[in-house]
């Protein structure tokens, strides 16, 4: 008789939603999540944002109502993107944006941690990250470190646990972290948007915070955010932003980007944060809006991804869904 063979098989580890979870090498957490959040100085009511379903942008009064509810729902991590009624080139007010962390803290304290984007984009005429030289040819960066160092300072007295600057200057890590250690902030961490790609998915993220270049100088943020082109440009910027001082490293996008997660994974013990950012969000948004994909299945199949990548943390659109989407995830 003809002697059957039977091979080895991995369909034994699949075989019922038990098994799945006891032997899969990624765990999800809705405690490794950030939810942004925007608010707006120069509205009276939330307004919502194009291309980005369930995301406003709040009055000063609103966000606190979108905090409890999001702490209801287990997010307790936050970042903020104030946007400031008046635009400037220079001699900028941060007082709305201290203004918000104030009236957070006072209401949540210690219930919430609040990371607060730092960059000027939201503040600036142009629309640029940094301060410009006359003919708006040029990022002037060491003119911007100073504001931004003199910003974060003002941003951790009014009770922030975190500053990320996002501008993409250089230097500007160790200056802040300089200027915060001096006052006494040395507990106040900053997590660095370290690898800050020049992208087309920032689209709805600038609707809310009105910040996309306007100026016959700069067209765009080439020469200061990253090119695609270039992995090592990344990993550099994050190996030396480490250096400076940053405590966690950041990778934006990270979607399209999980291949600069994996090596960056390699060369630094430090946390890093992937930010799926807006347009990543929206993408699955339009696609789960014409019956195309499964919301809650896609966004944790990314989730998903940017893990295995190497992501410890996630910042997501969706991040207040996320403790009731992984409970219910039955991989």
């Amino acid at each position: 008789m003809e002697k059957l063979f039977y091979p080895i098989t991995q369909r034994r580890l699949r075989a019922d939603t038990h098994i799945r979870e006891l032997t899969a090498s990624v765990k999800l957490s809705h405690k490794s999540f950030i939810q942004p959040l925007f608010v707006d100085e120069a509205i009276n009511e939330s307004r919502v944002v194009n291309g980005l379903k369930d995301v406003e942008v709040d009055t000063s009064s609103t966000i606190l109502n979108t905090i409890e509810k999001s702490i209801k729902t287990g997010a307790t991590k936050f970042l903020l993107f104030p946007v400031p009624a008046k635009k400037k080139e220079n001699n900028f007010d941060f007082s709305f944006a201290t203004s918000v962390i104030r009236s957070i803290k006072e209401n949540f304290g210690e219930a919430v941690w609040i990371a607060s984007d730092l960059c000027l984009c939201s503040y600036t005429s142009h629309g640029h990250c940094g301060i410009l030289n006359d003919d708006h040819s040029k990022l002037i960066n060491h003119k911007t470190v100073d504001v931004l160092s003199k910003y974060a300072t003002q941003l951790a007295i009014a009770g922030a646990d975190c500053i990320a600057p996002s501008d993409m200057t250089d230097g500007r890590i160790a200056a802040i972290r300089t200027s915060l250690d001096a006052l006494g902030y040395d507990t106040i961490s900053i997590m660095s948007y370290s690898a800050k790609f020049s992208s087309q998915f920032y689209g709805p993220f600038r609707d809310a915070c009105h910040s996309a270049p306007n100026t016959n100088g700069l067209k765009n943020r080439k020469t200061y955010q990253l090119s695609p082109l270039n992995i090592n440009d990344a990993i550099a910027s994050s190996l030396r932003d480490e250096k400076e001082g940053a405590d966690i490293l950041m990778v934006k996008p990270s979607a399209l980007y999980m291949d600069v997660i994996a090596k960056l994974k390699q060369h630094t013990l430090k946390p890093i944060a992937a930010y799926h950012v807006s347009g990543e969000y929206a993408a699955i948004e339009a696609l789960a809006e014409k019956g195309l994909v499964n919301r809650e299945a896609a966004h944790l199949e990314v989730w998903t991804a940017l893990t295995r990548a190497g992501a410890d943390i996630i910042i997501s659109y969706a991040a207040k869904n996320a403790k009731e989407w992984i409970d219910k995830m039955g991989y």
